[in-house]
């Protein structure tokens, strides 16, 4: 009469993680078979009587046929694995070789703890969203294929649990993992790395995508990746599962979805090592017009964006002017109201016309002059009009105005290139300019608002006031 085969997942190595179900089956086997490595983590728990088989690294198959063999005599075996025996362990090969065989012997699997859950559980809470496994290993599998698994999953943003990350004869893969994820995820992604989990060797260490040194792994270490939400808390890596949702922390819908949109902007930049300012006002361009050529036509000087921030809660803010109204409109209306901004278009002022007539100037040309006089300090923000933007120009070279800043986003085809060849012409003005022909109204308005809630851009959390 045929035996039984009982798989087991023995856990990471930690005795109270392993199941009173794996215990059981242990204690009642007859024969155990299993790499060197695991008896010692069975050896206060296996009957003194049980035969005991064990084998060497890579004889994964060979154990199997002498699982059968004995279960065939009438022997109740166990076949163990380290962590859960159906996770690059025993149990499929198990399997498969019945299939194979033909033989109907019966066949059990009891699940462990497998490697990546302890390690999350050692490091905090990481794999509580979508996550994939992968090994690293392609003794079995082809390089190609597991390259295109480790893509897919950084490009889906999957948190990631690595296996096989390193050994002494396979070393270069896990180099070319990092430099994947670096394609697709921000250098902060945190990385968490656990060595010899659940063990008396036990070694643990969050660091983020930038800083992590693909030596300080091993065959005894399994990764985790974050994914865009994961974030450090007290030296723990957390992925929020959403129960605390934006709208639920006193954000608004708006609010939510503009958060949301951001972060997804955010990993898609091509170049995310660029100073806090120019990113903040660079997402707020991308969001609202879903171009990411802004990424290499958005030019803005180092800590333009900080320094009006600044300005514009100061106690004395200066006045923001615009060559046009629809500016005006796009700037929050909340955010003016709460820090009392004076945000002006002179083109309906009753003096521009006359002006205009007697200077014989654009109506545009002479809104600036009038700007100029009444606020010589004022950010200027100009999405429309390039004759507004050469008209401050040539204020700023007569000594008439002294900007506070100058927003040089005119859209068009005639001198619109060139106005703005002009502001760069001020050092020590700080400006934020979209080169080239592109710009608007829009455009303009979502720089002065990156710079009204900049206090938001390190948490990358924008839209408090929309």
């Amino acid at each position: 009469m045929a035996g039984k085969i009982t798989v087991i997942g023995l856990g990471p190595g930690n005795p109270n993680l392993m199941t009173p179900a794996a215990t059981e089956a242990i204690r009642k086997a007859d024969t155990i078979i299993g790499y060197n490595y695991y008896f010692q983590f069975i050896e206060s728990i296996k009957s003194p009587n049980a035969d005991c088989i064990d084998t060497g690294m890579k004889k994964e198959v060979e154990r199997a046929r002498i699982a059968f063999e004995k279960a065939l005599e009438g022997k109740i075996v166990a076949v163990i694995s380290s962590g859960d025996s159906g996770i690059y362990g025993m149990a499929p090969l198990i399997y498969e070789m019945q299939v194979q065989t033909g033989e109907t012997v019966d066949l059990e699997v009891i699940p462990g703890i497998s490697a990546f859950q302890a390690a999350a559980a050692r490091l905090g809470a990481p794999v509580s969203h979508d996550f994939c496994v992968i090994s690293l290993s392609d003794l079995m599998t082809p390089w190609a294929k597991i390259e295109g698994r480790i893509q897919a999953a950084a490009q889906a943003d999957f948190v990631t649990a690595i296996y096989n990350p390193k050994s002494k004869g396979r070393y270069w893969q896990i180099y070319r993992l990092k430099e994947i994820f670096e394609e697709y995820r921000s250098p902060d992604t945190p990385i968490g790395i656990a060595r010899q989990v659940g063990r008396e060797e036990e070694e643990l260490t969050i660091v983020p995508l930038k800083d992590f040194d693909p030596e300080c792994v091993d065959m005894f270490t399994v990764l985790i990746i974050g994914n865009s939400q994961t974030f450090i808390a007290e030296d723990k890596m957390i992925t929020p599962r959403g129960y605390y949702r934006e709208e639920d922390k006193g954000h608004n819908q708006g609010q939510s979805i503009m958060i949301n949109s951001f972060r997804t902007i955010h990993d898609q930049l091509k170049n995310q090592d660029i100073e806090l300012g120019k990113k903040w006002a660079l997402l707020h361009c991308i969001h609202t017009s879903a171009d990411f050529e802004m990424e290499d036509i958005l030019y803005a000087d180092q800590g333009a964006i900080a320094s009006w921030h600044e300005l514009l809660n100061s106690d004395n803010p200066p006045a923001i002017i615009t060559d046009v109204t629809m500016v005006v409109s796009g700037v929050r209306k909340a955010a003016i109201e709460r820090l009392g901004l004076t945000v002006k278009c002179y083109l309906q002022d009753e003096r521009v016309a006359q002006m205009a007539k007697e200077k014989s100037i654009t109506r545009t040309q002479a809104g600036i002059r009038l700007a100029v006089e009444e606020h010589p300090n004022a950010i200027f923000a100009f999405g429309n009009a390039p004759t507004a933007l050469i008209e401050l120009t040539e204020q700023v070279r007569k000594g008439k105005a002294q900007p506070s800043g100058i927003i040089a986003a005119p859209v068009g085809f005639v001198n619109v290139v060139e106005s703005k060849h002009r502001v760069k012409t001020f050092k020590s003005v700080p400006k934020v300019i979209i080169e080239g022909r592109k710009g608007g109204s829009n455009l303009a308005a979502t720089i002065v608002n990156a710079a009204l809630a900049y206090n938001d851009a390190e948490a990358l959390k924008p839209g408090r006031e929309v």
